[in-house]
């Protein structure tokens, strides 16, 4: 009789702890939910770096320089735009999904930043060098509305390649299409990389980072 109860007692201080456990796992999932995302964060999951820029830190590294042409046959280069906050990404023309949003996106940065527009430069380096001719450039940049806001910048395979290495970007044509990354440099007025950021970046975070870069001397 005694180990039959001794059995039953045992057995509901089974089923009494598993619930109070049940009710902690509860509460806990509960507090979680409850508890608002790190300030660290965007809503759009944009991780924001020690200097409130928002965007990959890339902790004020150098920018590599480069020199190519542009949509108007015309040399330019990453150094001349010393002075001026500026953005670095890698297009081709011929992109069908991907890059013309990329394009749309770098123009209503543009119209957010309003004056301030014309105190920043964007270079577009192309990752098609077979098809990114002059003429092509030129016809994507008036596609987007942005043939006189940006530098869509063409040149050789080896004019190129060394661009997307010193970048870590990854090119690769196949077939009609170019397997490339997509990426944002925002470079600060004294040449240093400041912040990655991806093809999926809101344009209203990139006008913010603009205009902070704008103020620092």
């Amino acid at each position: 009789m005694s180990m039959r109860m001794s059995w039953r007692l045992a057995s509901r201080l089974s089923v009494i702890t598993l619930a109070v456990i049940v009710v902690i796992l509860i509460t806990v999932i509960q507090h979680n939910r409850a508890t608002p995302s790190s300030p660290s964060s965007s809503s759009s999951g944009t991780s924001t770096s020690a200097s409130g820029l928002q965007g990959t830190d890339l902790n004020g590294t150098p920018a590599p320089n480069f020199q190519l042409t542009d949509q108007y046959g015309k040399t330019v280069s990453l150094a001349q735009f010393r002075g001026k906050p500026v953005v670095v990404t890698f297009l081709y023309t011929h992109c069908p999904d991907v890059c013309p949003l990329t394009a749309e996106h770098l123009h209503t940065t543009l119209q957010q930043l309003g004056s301030d527009a014309k105190n920043v430069a964007i270079l577009a380096v192309s990752t098609d060098p077979k098809r990114d001719t002059t003429a092509e450039a030129l016809k994507f940049s008036t596609e987007h509305n942005m043939q006189d806001y940006w530098h869509f910048l063409t040149g050789t395979q080896q004019q190129l390649s060394p661009i997307w290495s010193s970048y870590s970007i990854y090119a690769q044509q196949q077939q009609q299409k170019v397997n490339h990354s997509s990426a944002l440099y925002v470079i600060d007025k004294k040449g240093n990389e400041r912040v990655y950021m991806g093809d999926d970046f809101d344009p209203a975070q990139m006008a913010g980072n603009l205009k902070q870069l704008l103020k620092e001397n």
